[in-house]
């Protein structure tokens, strides 16, 4: 089956001056982002009887585009880098992805992150497919000058290939509305119409959405509110949680969740685990870590500084890993004291610690449901830009705590329907939705 996809041989799409192709990843082994995805959907594919040519469909990207990204540096050099955008299906829609500037980029990563997206929108109701872009170039290694030149070079030579209608930018992370703001300029200079429904993340003087900076915290408090009642966890005294990961997403969600008296009792950083048993006092630790950019690393009032390698370890009601794929994986999930994971980050969960995870009865809340706030307030930004109104924040918190209620419910009744675990349910769900939509579209000849 095939929709008219533009397909490149090679499956690039050449643009400007960049002729080399993709760069090449390292055979795969079994904790990587894109293996975890690709886990995912063939157990999905293969439960609902995916016919070959649907699988092969879904299988592979719509289009992968590469360009040469070249950028003036501060000194008057001259650095080429290389850029990607990953569209993975437009099956339900235009695509929506985050733009990552990562100095470890691997083709891979963008695949699975272009897929996670179309799943994820397929999940949630939303009408978008998935799409990743990314340049490879370590951002703390560039001045904010040269950060972004290198965003609006990249967006200037994706214009062919992106826009309200096709492809529509979103952040990689919650902090990340510069960025956008720079992509929205870009592309307002080099088109005629209006470019705002092109760029979602975007600060709110330009017509950004309310509740954007907590957006994915908020979805992952719905998520753990109903799972967690799911699975028994009473919420007499509130739910003891460790947060792997301090920023945008786990910080937030460790804000919101001391306001709702539960005790966040692990607390980590890239500089630094904290633990407490009674809790830790995370306004004064939120507070420490914007004036020094980083947790404090001392032990004081009964909390300590635990090993990075036992962090994930502690025991609790709820581990959510907020911060890095492969997080956990077969050579720790045997140790995890957790009674219940909920995935912040995208792909913590490798698939073998998955299935070690599911037989020791520790269950799992994937990515693609837990973490979907983002794509859900992208989305509501959207529509708020192409209406040219905007909706004031209790109707964006209600309308986000609504979507992630019928996507965990929907989830739930492919969970019966299967008898599978809820990271089966909900790839069957987003996979059957997907080539349902790819069915109904027919072959463009």
């Amino acid at each position: 089956m095939s929709t008219g996809k533009e397909k490149d041989p090679g499956g690039l799409h050449h643009m400007g001056l960049h002729q080399t192709g993709l760069r090449s990843t390292p055979v795969l082994d079994e904790e990587t982002p894109f293996k975890t995805m690709m886990a995912s959907f063939d157990e999905a594919a293969r439960r609902i009887g995916l016919d070959d040519q649907q699988y092969k469909l879904l299988r592979k990207s719509d289009r992968e585009i590469a360009v040469t990204v070249p950028v003036m540096m501060d000194d008057g050099s001259l650095r080429l880098l290389d850029g990607y955008r990953i569209q993975h299906n437009a099956g339900l829609g235009p695509f929506l992805g985050p733009l990552r500037i990562d100095g470890t980029l691997k083709i891979d990563e963008l695949r699975a992150l272009a897929a996670w997206m179309t799943w994820k929108c397929a999940l949630l109701g939303i009408p978008f497919g998935g799409a990743a872009g990314g340049v490879v170039v370590d951002r703390q290694t560039l001045s904010a000058s040269e950060l972004e030149r290198v965003v609006r070079r990249w967006t200037a030579s994706m214009l062919g290939d992106i826009g309200p209608d096709r492809d529509v930018l979103a952040p990689e992370f919650a902090d990340d509305a510069d960025l956008m703001a720079w992509a929205l300029d870009t592309m307002a200079g080099h088109t005629d119409g209006a470019a705002n429904s092109a760029v979602t993340g975007k600060p709110r003087e330009m017509g950004g959405s309310a509740c954007h900076e907590d957006a994915v915290a908020n979805g992952l408090r719905v998520i753990l509110r109903v799972a967690a009642s799911h699975f028994g966890l009473g919420p007499k005294g509130g739910l003891s949680v460790v947060i792997q990961g301090a920023g945008v997403v786990g910080g937030n969600l460790a804000r919101i969740l001391h306001a709702e008296g539960h005790r966040v009792v692990g607390l980590s950083d890239v500089h630094t685990a904290l633990y407490n048993p009674k809790g830790l006092d995370i306004p004064m630790l939120l507070k420490w870590r914007d004036e020094n950019g980083r947790l404090p690393n001392q032990e004081t009032g009964g909390t300590t500084v635990v090993p990075e390698g036992d962090f994930l370890k502690l025991p609790c009601d709820v581990l959510a890993p907020c911060a890095i794929p492969m997080a956990i994986h077969s050579r720790n999930a045997e140790d995890i004291q957790a009674r219940m994971i909920v995935e912040g980050a995208h792909g913590p969960v490798s698939p073998r610690a998955d299935a070690i995870l599911d037989r020791r009865g520790i269950p799992v809340v994937p990515d693609i449901l837990a973490n979907g706030g983002g794509v859900v307030v992208s989305y509501f930004e959207w529509i708020q830009n192409r209406t040219g109104y905007a909706w004031i924040e209790d109707v964006v918190a209600g309308r986000l705590r609504r979507y992630m209620r019928e996507a965990w419910d929907a989830t739930r009744a492919v969970q019966l329907e299967y008898d599978c675990s809820l990271r089966s349910a909900t790839h069957i769900l987003a996979v059957r939705r997907v080539a349902e939509a790819e069915s109904s579209r027919g072959v463009y000849a």
